[in-house]
């Protein structure tokens, strides 16, 4: 059996604010293996994108413990482990694409030739080989948001961690992004963390999604999904993905039972 990529055990975080207190996260317990899809789901303010950034030494939780390729988060950070996608593409607009695709190989130190290979790899990867010199303003918000991903991915990491990165799209868009970014999954094999407000994104994305109750946010639910790997969009008609999307609608109106 292969160890966990990530594990949280009995996790806790709790914020000091002016107001008191405030618990994010309460008694945590998951795992997630190499290769899976994970989709955080649950209402605004439930700890979904605390979680991911506890993963990502960004937050330090307060109790209990977590752990990335077996070491603490912020080893992991050091040694590179995931690259982290943000709701906003936050590209720096005086920076052409592959300027802002560039920037972390900069700051890490890798050979112009390396930073040019790499850069031409992922420009490819998401779908955008032609667009290097572009700068942010040139692209629509879907290409900008598949930049980001790209700059994510440029140093080849293991781990993609994505904070509602399609969030802000209108839904055509995010359904192609969608299909794409489980093509990239497919190809690269990286292991994903996704929050996501949609349950029909969170159903089509994932291998395994897990369902988050109101602040302090537990688990309510964590779903394995039974749907095939290959996904086209109108498997979001199958019964089967209709059940599955029935039980995350469950799992989150158990989540409210706590209140």
């Amino acid at each position: 059996m292969t160890d966990p990529v990530i594990k949280a055990e009995r996790l806790d975080l709790t914020f000091e604010t002016n107001d008191g207190p405030v618990q994010a996260l309460s008694d945590v317990n998951l795992t997630i293996n190499k290769g899976d899809f994970v989709s955080f789901i649950g209402p605004s303010g439930c700890g979904k994108t605390t979680f991911l950034r506890a993963i990502a030494a960004l937050e330090k939780p307060t109790g209990g413990s977590i752990t990335v390729n077996g070491v603490s988060p912020d080893e992991a950070r050091q040694a590179r482990a995931y690259g982290y996608v943000f709701q906003a593409a936050g590209l720096y607009p005086w920076r052409t694409i592959s300027g802002n695709i560039k920037l972390p190989l900069e700051i890490m130190g890798f050979s112009k030739a390396e930073q040019e290979e790499r850069v031409g790899r992922v420009l490819e990867l998401v779908d955008l080989a032609g667009f290097g010199k572009k700068f942010p303003w040139q692209l629509s918000g879907g290409m900008q948001q598949r930049a980001s991903i790209a700059r994510a991915l440029a140093f080849d990491a293991d781990i993609l961690l994505m904070d509602e990165p399609f969030g802000a799209l209108d839904e055509i868009v995010r359904d192609h992004l969608n299909e794409q970014l489980l093509e990239l999954w497919a190809r690269t094999e990286k292991t994903i963390g996704f929050v996501t407000h949609s349950i029909p994104e969170a159903v089509y994305l994932s291998t395994k999604i897990v369902v988050m109750s109101p602040r302090p946010g537990r688990i309510t639910d964590v779903i394995e999904s039974t749907l095939p790997k290959e996904r086209p969009l109108d498997i979001r008609d199958t019964p089967e993905f209709l059940e599955i999307a029935h039980r995350v609608r469950e799992g989150l109106r158990a989540g409210h039972a706590y209140d």
